[in-house]
């Protein structure tokens, strides 16, 4: 009989190769589905672990992404650092809410949210242009935006980079390959802040976590690659990817849903 714990441990560097290849290929929304993997697939055990668990995994494959992005100079780090700051206190008050919310509710909101975000990613992405300063004018809806941005991002475990990246634009009239790359400074902020969290309710299983990882990275190298072989046919890619996001959504959502409906009957 084969060791569970082989096979656990083979699915975690799987689902995070997925996961890393995806957002190596469109750039964005493949983190949604590290929850849905961790809990389908990998059979963490409970949606909080999922939660932990995928947050570490997505701040930590988010800042390997910063660093590319800071290289390139397309970090606007100003506006980027206050609207982390303001999201990591939001972060922390969502992930403090999110512990305290059924794991079967908790799924079925994550799989309405995936919906939303999947029928986001349908929309054509634009930004401003030129040259954008921290001002105090801007400072109070970087601040305002991070906050709430940060306190989704903390009760559903996501990086929320599909949230962050028009909040950039909304609040400061970035181009958009600079709110992309701003954006990864809160992905990594927030994930790390909603891990932190998790961490110490016990909600992070290390191995799965560092085998996730690992499968980001590998994938995400190979999702780079396609990604310039395909570059004619992104928005295509976009667009399948959105449904299967939004496929996704709808059995997270009925599923999480239906379980929570049979428990309060039963009870």
């Amino acid at each position: 009989m084969a060791d569970p714990h082989l096979l656990q441990d083979v699915l975690s560097v799987f689902s995070g190769t997925l996961v890393g290849f995806i957002l190596g290929l469109i750039g964005g929304g493949g983190s949604i589905l590290a929850v849905p993997l961790l809990v389908y697939v990998v059979r963490i055990g409970s949606a909080h672990m999922a939660i932990g668990t995928g947050a570490l995994a997505v701040a930590v494959s988010a800042l390997f992404n910063l660093l590319t992005h800071a290289r390139a100079g397309n970090v606007k780090w100003q506006c980027a650092l206050v609207f982390a700051a303001a999201g990591i206190f939001g972060a922390a008050a969502g992930a403090a809410l999110g512990q305290q919310v059924d794991g079967d509710l908790l799924l079925g909101l994550f799989g309405l949210l995936m919906i939303v975000v999947g029928l986001l990613m349908l929309r054509q992405r634009s930004g401003g242009s030129g040259d954008v300063r921290l001002t105090w004018k801007i400072a109070p809806r970087l601040a305002g935006s991070g906050f709430v941005v940060g306190g989704l991002s903390g009760f559903f475990g996501i990086g929320g980079g599909f949230l962050i990246v028009p909040g950039l634009i909304v609040a400061t009239s970035m181009p958009l390959l600079n709110a992309i790359g701003s954006s990864l400074v809160s992905v990594t902020a927030f994930g790390s802040a909603t891990a932190a969290s998790y961490a110490v309710s016990g909600y992070i299983v290390w191995r799965i976590a560092i085998l996730f990882i690992l499968g980001g990275v590998l994938g995400g190298i190979a999702g780079g690659w396609a990604s310039k072989a395909l570059a004619s046919r992104k928005r295509a890619l976009n667009y399948v990817f959105s449904g299967i996001v939004i496929s996704v959504g709808v059995m997270v959502a009925v599923d999480g849903l239906r379980t929570l409906y049979q428990s309060m009957a039963a009870g």
